[in-house]
């Protein structure tokens, strides 16, 4: 009896690790916006895996297989507004090194990158949407005003002062 409680507890402390007991590889990521109501897309290497409406909620992968953090792309669009991309990517799991002490090089080398315990995404991703105006002249050329601070680094090295 005591050789097989010692062999059960050596193989539960073998095959387990710390952040695949205490955390998790799927984590649930709510998905708000100012104004609510946006158009949301979460896309995974120029795939779409989600969409909705703000407020709403997924349940996405952190990992993207062994050794490798998930990363995301979270585009958010409202008529009215600049349109904004997320990214989004998964960063490393505190309870990973607790495999130092509970599980070991198995845990910490085989298990929790295999099951993307290793891995963590945040609980929430919130996007402010500033209003866009927009005024077209007779000849069919628009101007539209946004808040530069909305715009990409790469569009914000276009932009011409106007004085």
């Amino acid at each position: 009896m005591k050789k097989k409680s010692l062999f059960v507890l050596s193989t539960a402390v073998l095959f387990s690790s710390c952040a695949s007991i205490i955390s998790k590889s799927d984590y649930p990521v709510s998905l708000t916006s100012s104004p609510a109501g946006c158009k949301v897309a979460v896309k995974k290497n120029g795939q779409i895996v989600h969409q909705g409406i703000t407020p709403t909620n997924v349940t996405l992968s952190a990992s993207a297989g062994f050794f490798k953090a998930a990363s995301y792309q979270i585009e958010f669009t409202k008529k009215g507004s600049t349109t904004q991309t997320v990214p989004l990517t998964a960063d490393i799991d505190g309870w990973y090194f607790g495999n130092i002490i509970f599980g070991g090089l198995i845990g910490m080398i085989i298990v929790d990158p295999a099951t993307g315990a290793m891995w963590k995404l945040p609980d929430n991703v919130n996007v402010s949407l500033p209003a866009l105006a927009s005024v077209t002249s007779d000849n069919g050329k628009t101007l539209k005003i946004a808040d530069r601070s909305s715009l990409p680094a790469s569009i914000q090295d276009q932009l011409i002062a106007i004085r």
